[in-house]
């Protein structure tokens, strides 16, 4: 079956590893000798909660995330919590300060790619507070227009007292990311957490979950993502959320702020164990076992040394494409995202080309989001350095005939 298969490197719905989807192969006809496939299985049966519980576990471990934070399962993917996190944050501000406004609410919003625009716009369109744009990283891109930077430091303008900051540590569809590297002018700027009052911080990680260790995350309110691209398929997003910003949402709302339909609010998910309606058990299957095999193989750690490598590869060979007028980057340097890689292929019909060549030779996923054209190259856990290298090898080999084409 492996030999049948091409090399996905699409965003998402992205590759699993083969081993594990042999593995829930069999789940779905039995699983864990119950006589009845996971997809059939109750979720309130005991085999199932003991499978939810080792999941959680398995995250807390290989992320080190403190016990001041609950891990909960939930369904919506990341447009689900653009909105849950707006209420369920106004409805712990309203509790905090319930003589303030909507207009004396704010909340502060970085913008650096399509998916933080789409989480501000959903923030303006609830309502109960102000969106202050931080920074939009467009005002300092090559054109005016794209989503190709982090901004420096000095260009971000946090507001006095906001309920919440959010930010986008990796932005698929742009190729953008916070650097992790310690001084880099393209981290997050955590000093502002240093105030006296700590505001909570608010990070959307579905492109990069699980790819490496998560900076300051004890420093977080909530941390959210899909779990389509690196350890399951699509239907299961994973928060990890402080204590303090699981409150009671109804309270709030007798306050003033919005009511929250049940199955967002934090609380109803805590409270239940993520278990208050019938969850994504199969998505649940599958990132067990996904995350299973992550800690065999040696958790953060190794998959962080690796997917660096597997990006630095392909950064070195999209810097040979510019070299030769072939390729052109659509990310400034620095900023540039492990898990996805974009540029654009210089020339007519050269995209159109250069996918064609690619299926050809079993690799698929590679064009861009519709939104922004070009090529795309997601790196997740699954994809291996051998695929990586596949790849490579066949960039080499377009750069050498487009190269030539040119000169000709």
């Amino acid at each position: 079956m492996a030999a049948e298969r091409v090399i996905n490197f699409g965003a998402g719905p992205s590759a699993l590893p083969i081993s594990v989807l042999e593995e829930a192969t069999q789940g779905l006809l039995n699983f864990q000798g119950t006589g009845m496939g996971i997809a059939e299985i109750s979720h309130r049966s005991k085999e199932f909660q003991a499978f939810l519980s080792n999941l959680e576990s398995n995250i807390r471990t290989q992320l080190d995330v403190p016990p001041t934070h609950r891990i909960l399962f939930t369904q919506g993917g990341g447009s689900g919590q653009f909105s849950a996190v707006v209420l369920n944050m106004l409805a712990r501000y309203r509790l905090l300060h319930p003589e303030r406004t909507a207009e004396e609410t704010v909340m502060d919003y970085v913008v650096t790619g399509s998916w933080s625009k789409k989480a501000a716009e959903e923030a303006r369109r609830l309502g109960g507070g102000r969106v202050n744009v931080v920074v939009d990283s467009r005002a300092h891109s090559k054109d005016g227009k794209a989503f190709d930077n982090i901004p420096p430091h000095d260009a971000f303008r946090f507001s006095e007292d906001p309920a919440f900051i959010y930010y986008c540590e990796n932005e698929t569809v742009d190729g953008v990311e916070f650097s992790h590297e310690a001084g880099s002018p393209a981290s997050f700027p955590f000093d502002i957490l240093k105030r006296d009052t700590l505001v909570p911080l608010v990070a959307d990680y579905s492109s990069s979950f699980m790819c490496r260790p998560i900076p300051r995350l004890a420093d977080h309110a909530i941390i959210y993502a899909g779990a389509q691209k690196n350890i399951g398929p699509a239907g299961l997003t994973i928060l990890i959320v402080r204590q303090d910003c699981i409150v009671d949402v109804d309270a709030a709302a007798k306050l003033g702020a919005a009511p929250v339909p049940i199955t967002m609010s934090y609380k109803t998910l805590a409270d239940a164990g993520s278990l208050y309606h019938t969850p994504s058990v199969l998505p649940i299957y599958i990132a067990g076992l996904v995350l299973d095999r992550m800690q065999k193989h040696g958790g953060m750690k190794h998959y962080e040394e690796t997917n660096r490598r597997k990006a630095l590869k392909v950064y070195d060979v999209l810097k040979e494409g510019e070299v030769a007028g072939v390729f052109r980057s659509k990310v400034q340097e620095g900023a540039r995202s492990w898990m996805n890689v974009v540029f654009e292929v210089v020339g007519a019909d050269a995209e159109k080309e250069f996918l064609d060549g690619a299926e050809k030779r079993g690799m698929k996923g590679l064009k861009g989001h519709r939104s922004v054209g070009g090529i795309r190259v997601s790196l997740y856990n699954a994809i291996t350095e051998q695929e990586v290298d596949k790849f490579v090898e066949y960039a080499r080999e377009f750069i050498t005939e487009r190269g030539a084409e040119q000169r000709s």
